[in-house]
């Protein structure tokens, strides 16, 4: 019998590839195989961002002797799911050499010109980085769903050019994990009212938010597609519980250990005689 922590966290939070997607069969405030409680769990993320920033810089010292190897964190989720806080909480715990952060806006009337791809081919990792997208490419099938921003033969193509895409990456050495934030509608009102109450959150807080939640089931139901569409053996989906964000913190940072631990980057070789630097610096004056 196996025991609660024999799994992995991968295991447990992999969704199926190609298979349908039912949020409402979900807890957002499930806290599988997680510490025990917020202190622990903040305890336990900062532990773990000591050892992820280890092989961050591991993994960036590779890169500069031609490792083509680099990881993409893919983030996403409903307003207030904490995607920015994952990168604030998570992020913040590496070294900023090597990682390479983007928080994807509405796009330009320049980066909509292009294909779709475009303008999340700009931001990509390179050799050695680990790359963070605050949302990403998936907007182009959950947001234009939903608003209607695309034909839907349009937006049904696109499913399968990400496929492609992410194919196409993971060929080339980079390792994806895919993050779905899944929070529940009550507490996305809770974080709502918590920026309304606090001047200082204020800034966080559009009234088009209340708005988009009154399409709260639309947007579920586009996440459920893409989730089941877009979810590959190469470039899976995890669906990350995102009520606590403890939790979150916690089960991302874990995400992230493990793919770095299997990636198991090391230090390059010298390409010099170290001995013999040694001997001249030391015979310097």
């Amino acid at each position: 019998m196996r025991h609660k922590h024999d799994t992995s966290l991968r295991e447990r939070l992999r969704l199926p590839a190609g298979e349908p997607v039912d949020l409402t069969r979900f807890d957002a405030a499930a806290t599988s195989a997680g510490p025990d409680g917020k202190e622990a769990g903040k305890a336990a993320t900062a532990r773990i961002g000591e050892r992820l920033a280890a092989l961050q810089e591991r993994l960036w010292a590779a890169g500069t002797a031609g490792d083509r190897r680099r990881v993409l964190l893919v983030l996403q989720g409903m307003d207030t799911s904490g995607k920015g806080g994952t990168v604030k909480h998570v992020i913040g715990l590496l070294n900023p050499s090597g990682c390479r952060i983007t928080a994807f806006k509405a796009p330009t009337a320049e980066e909509r010109a292009p294909p779709f791809l475009w303008r999340v081919e700009q931001a990509l990792p390179v050799r050695g980085e680990l790359g963070i997208f605050d949302r990403s490419h998936y907007e182009d099938v959950l947001i234009a769903r939903v608003r209607g921003l695309a034909p839907a033969t349009e937006i049904a193509r696109r499913y399968e050019q990400i496929n492609r895409f992410e194919r196409s990456l993971a060929d080339d050495g980079v390792t994806l994990v895919k993050c779905f934030l899944h929070l529940s509608y009550d507490e996305q009102r809770r974080r709502l009212l918590k920026r309304l109450d606090k001047p200082d959150k204020r800034w966080k807080f559009a009234a088009s938010d209340i708005d988009d939640r009154a399409l709260w089931p639309a947007f579920q139901e586009a996440y459920e597609i893409a989730l089941e569409r877009c979810g590959t053996s190469y470039a899976p989906w995890y669906l990350v519980p995102a009520d606590h964000k403890w939790y979150r913190n916690w089960a991302v940072s874990t995400l992230l250990l493990e793919h770095f631990r299997e990636l198991d980057p090391r230090f390059p070789e010298a390409d010099f005689d170290v001995d013999e630097c040694r001997k001249r610096l030391l015979e310097q004056p």
